[in-house]
């Protein structure tokens, strides 16, 4: 049982497949952890979404019995990003599902209004691309599709929110209806350079802003959250997910980089207090606010990464589960075989997402192993890429690449990473980067730590250094580059 004279701070990390809570002391040391499941529903090709109700219901299955051990002296919570719900003002209940960021149902939103703007413009605005992967063009479609929604919305009874602004606007009492710029960001309704909701691309996605959520620091009091009927506490941080993790890590300064692995593989580099624009297909994106300062950083997702190990356990039935994939690996011989893992399409750096996955190198002596291996490479090379992208379009060289989420594990994996990428690779010693980063803002925020003493405390759990000779390293990459031509060119062949 803790301590009477002890501090703790809870992170909530509302996932896509789970919510996971977290208690850090005041020595930054996570002493307790709690996730839930959420399921995740697939009602027709291309639609994805969850329900609302066990959204909410996840975080507080995951934070009841943490409260019940632990003093609580404050509240960090991060979200899924680019997944919202719409609802009622009045009564409170979700008016839709929530439409999960990798739903497909505003790609036709994205072709017509393609037409109709100057890209450029878009992206100097938000950062971003236009693409159903952001809540907006998603968000006309559920407005143009049902009616009742715009009437609403022309009432000022319609709310929308990403799932932290849903949950903490139950958890308030109704008086919380709040977002972060982190968030705010993924919307493609936001200008990352006022930090504001901006009245052009309001206009051209048909969104009035009393719908939106009020955008606070992601360091500071927010408002009171009641998880028990008896009992508030302070909410001091808010963050998305991934920028979560990117603090978790430790990545305080300009040039650090994260990759956090999962469903997909997410990587972020700090590029400082002024946003930097790619020129090599990645999103530039709202990392934190804190204190007056706007911290940006260059963002590129990759859409699956360890699903595609999951798809050889559950959907092949070539391994018992993912992680039998290391062991298997290591026993492959046939080393021409390449897969391009690009099993929801191609996303940064390429932004080709209609391509499809494959494998090359096919003969009768493939075995399994050889199958398993090649993904694992393939997901490694994915990274590599963005990666490598990331160090053209950013003035300072990558000394390292932290890394966090379970995946991490698969030793295979993280030693073919070093190797190809060139750089040393540093796992994570608290696998819950993400909860644990928003644990740490809301310390911060109410001045129980510094950016200097959370940097001190970061710890890598392994470290793999690259053992790879360049000409080996060098055969990979132009098979791997031949690979992603040869998937880019059927897409364009069949589509």
């Amino acid at each position: 049982m803790a301590g009477v004279s002890d501090k703790f701070y809870l992170g909530i990390d509302q996932g896509t497949t789970q919510t996971t809570a977290v208690v850090v002391d005041q020595n930054g040391v996570m002493v307790a952890a709690s996730s839930v499941k959420v399921p995740v529903y697939f009602p027709a090709s291309g639609r994805v979404e969850q329900a609302p109700s066990e959204i909410l219901q996840s975080v507080l299955q995951a934070v009841r019995p943490l409260l019940a051990e632990f003093d609580i002296a404050a509240v960090g919570f991060d979200n899924q990003g680019e997944t919202f719900v719409l609802w009622d003002r009045e009564g409170g209940e979700a008016l839709t599902p929530a439409v999960v960021w990798q739903d497909k149902r505003g790609d036709a939103i994205c072709a017509s209004l393609a037409k109709q703007i100057d890209g450029e413009w878009l992206r100097q605005k938000t950062g971003l691309v236009l693409d159903s992967y952001f809540s907006a063009p998603k968000l006309r479609f559920m407005l143009d599709e049902d009616p009742r929604l715009g009437d609403l919305a022309q009432k000022g009874r319609l709310l929308f929110g990403t799932t932290e602004s849903w949950v903490l606007w139950h958890l308030s009492d109704r008086q919380l209806h709040v977002t972060d710029p982190s968030t705010a960001s993924r919307t493609l309704l936001f200008n990352i350079h006022d930090l504001a909701w901006d009245p052009d691309l309001l206009e051209l996605f048909g969104v009035s802003e009393q719908m939106l959520p009020r955008v606070a620091p992601s360091a500071g009091y927010a408002g009171d959250l009641r998880f028990e009927a008896n009992r508030s506490l302070p909410l001091t941080g808010l963050l998305v997910d991934q920028q979560a993790a990117l603090f978790g890590q430790a990545c305080y300064s300009a040039g650090e980089m994260k990759c956090s692995f999962g469903t997909g593989s997410f990587l972020l580099a700090n590029v400082g207090e002024a946003p930097v624009f790619s020129e090599h297909g990645l999103l530039t994106t709202v990392a934190w606010h804190i204190d007056g300062k706007t911290t940006y950083a260059l963002d590129g997702g990759i859409f699956v990464t360890g699903a595609a190990v999951q798809w050889l356990a559950e959907s092949l039935g070539i391994i018992p589960d993912p992680a039998a994939s290391a062991a298997l690996a290591e026993e492959s011989r046939d080393r021409d075989v390449v897969c391009v893992p690009a099993l929801a399409g191609l996303a940064a750096p390429h932004w080709k997402t209609n391509v499809r996955g494959a494998f090359f190198g096919l003969s009768r002596a493939t075995r399994p192993a050889d199958l398993v291996r090649a993904t694992l490479e393939g997901i490694a090379l994915r990274v590599q890429e963005v990666v490598q992208v990331m160090a053209l379009d950013t003035p300072q060289e990558p000394a390292a690449l932290k890394v966090d989420g379970g995946p991490t594990a698969n030793g295979y994996l993280m030693q073919f990473l070093a190797d190809i990428l060139g750089l040393e690779v540093q796992v994570a010693a608290a696998r819950e980067a993400t909860a644990i980063g928003a644990a740490n803002l809301a310390a911060l925020a109410v001045g129980d730590a510094s950016l200097e003493e959370l940097g001190a405390r970061w710890r890598a759990e392994a470290v793999y250094a690259p053992q790879m000779g360049q000409p080996e390293r060098q055969a990979h990459l132009s098979r791997w580059q031949r690979a992603v031509q040869s998937v880019s060119n059927y897409h364009q062949v069949t589509a």
